[in-house]
C-alpha cells in the first residue's frame, strides 16, 4: 500500500469518524431524528468519496497520465451522480428528516478531504525541510 492509498483510507476514516461524532452530539442534544439525519448526511458524503478513491486506486489497463486523468474524470462524474442519487433516495424515503442536520453533516464531512490533503502537504513539506537540513 503506497502513501496515496494510506491518505485516501485516512481521509475516509476521518470522514466516518467525524460524521459519527457529529451525529452522536446531535442525537444527544436534539434527539434521534437529528442523529440519524446527520448519519445519513455523513454517508451521502462518504460513499461517493469511497467510489472516487476506489476508481483512482484500482489498476488500469492503460498506464500513464492520460489513463489516470480519464479515471479521475469518470470517478468525479460518478461521485456527483452518486451524491445526487443518494440525496434523492433520502428525501423520498426518509420521514421524518432533519434537513439542517443532514446538510450540515454532509458539508462538514465533505470538507475532510481538503484538510487531509493540506495535512499531507504540510507533512511532506516538513519532511523535505528535515531531509534538506541534514
Amino acid at each position: 500500500m503506497d502513501s496515496s492509498d494510506k491518505t485516501m483510507l485516512t481521509v475516509l476514516a476521518g470522514q466516518i469518524g467525524l460524521g459519527a461524532a457529529f451525529a452522536a452530539v446531535l442525537w444527544g442534544m436534539f434527539g434521534s431524528v437529528h442523529g440519524y439525519s446527520a448519519l445519513l448526511g455523513c454517508l451521502i458524503s462518504v460513499i461517493p468519496n469511497a467510489f472516487l478513491a476506489l476508481r483512482l486506486s484500482l489498476p488500469r489497463r492503460e498506464k500513464g497520465a492520460k489513463a489516470l486523468i480519464r479515471a479521475a474524470y469518470i470517478g468525479e462524474f460518478g461521485k456527483w451522480a452518486l451524491t445526487m442519487l443518494l440525496f434523492g433516495i433520502v428525501f423520498v424515503t426518509v420521514r421524518p428528516l432533519a434537513a439542517a442536520a443532514l446538510f450540515t453533516t454532509f458539508i462538514v464531512t465533505a470538507l475532510v478531504p481538503l484538510f487531509g490533503l493540506l495535512a499531507r502537504d504540510k507533512k511532506q513539506e516538513q519532511e523535505t525541510v528535515i531531509s534538506d537540513g541534514e
